[in-house]
């Protein structure tokens, strides 16, 4: 079992910067592969970014290539999720996500544990 719980979301002008940080409980962190999601208003959870279990591979949304940094400190037990040059189409509850297995990064339904979530508001 892993629980994990976000933080570092708010209110900000469209070109700021954010740091969303997830916190996972438990000893086997370094164990699972993590991602970050986020989900406007509507049914669709969006796939933002991955982080290999070691931290040595990323991947990225198109939407937020260049824009948005994913680092793990297997130490900390913690993940983050460096947003800068914040636009308002990145309004969004943004989740992490913990994967146990090596399944697809993108899809929602290949992760196992999830956060609680935490809200991001960019005001244009």
């Amino acid at each position: 079992q892993v629980q994990l719980v976000e933080s570092g979301g708010g209110l900000v002008q469209a070109g700021g910067s954010l740091r969303l940080s997830c916190a996972a409980s438990g000893r086997t962190f370094s164990s699972y592969a993590m991602g970050w999601f986020r989900q406007a208003p509507g049914p669709e959870r969006e796939f933002v970014a991955r982080i290999s279990r070691s931290g040595g591979r990323t991947y990225y949304a198109d939407s937020v290539k260049g824009r948005f940094t994913i680092s793990r400190d297997n130490a900390k037990n913690t993940v983050y999720l460096q947003m800068d040059s914040l636009k308002s189409e990145d309004t969004a509850v943004y989740y992490c996500a913990a994967d146990a297995g090596a399944g697809l990064p993108t899809v929602p339904g290949q992760y196992d544990y999830w956060g609680q979530g935490t809200q991001v508001t960019v005001s244009s």
